[in-house]
């Protein structure tokens, strides 16, 4: 188990971070194991999430980290973390608080498929409207 105070530099050190310093993280839910969205963490995001056991994120359009929720509420609370084969992936698993993952207000971002006429959402845009 992971020291809550510390991240160990060896947990770190073992991720193999792309040339601007980021590895993709793929959030899944706890309870149903839907894919819930993809993010990106640079090496203090990942520290901070296992420090204080919910996600952060590195947002490259803000360019600074990005505590999931801080603005919704809607945050992901760290139940176990995956490191791939090779090294650089890595999987959240979440307890999604809300129930919403996306910022368009949907429960995951993964909602649109390929028609003849292009990229369609499964279903409209929700009421409640963008979140974080």
């Amino acid at each position: 188990m992971i020291d809550r105070t510390t991240p160990p530099q060896a947990v770190l050190d073992a991720v193999a971070w792309n040339s601007d310093g980021l590895v993709p993280a793929i959030a899944q839910d706890v309870g149903s194991g839907a894919v819930l969205m993809l993010a990106w963490m640079n090496r203090e995001a990942l520290g901070l999430t296992l420090v204080e056991g919910r996600a952060v994120y590195w947002s490259r359009s803000r360019q600074r980290l990005w505590r999931k929720g801080e603005e919704s509420g809607h945050v992901q609370l760290l139940r176990d973390i995956r490191l791939d084969c090779d090294g650089d992936t890595l999987l959240l698993i979440v307890e999604q608080v809300g129930g919403i993952a996306c910022h368009t207000g949907r429960p995951n971002c993964f909602f649109q498929h390929p028609t003849d006429t292009g990229w369609q959402p499964d279903s409209p845009e929700p009421p409640s409207g963008r979140s974080s």
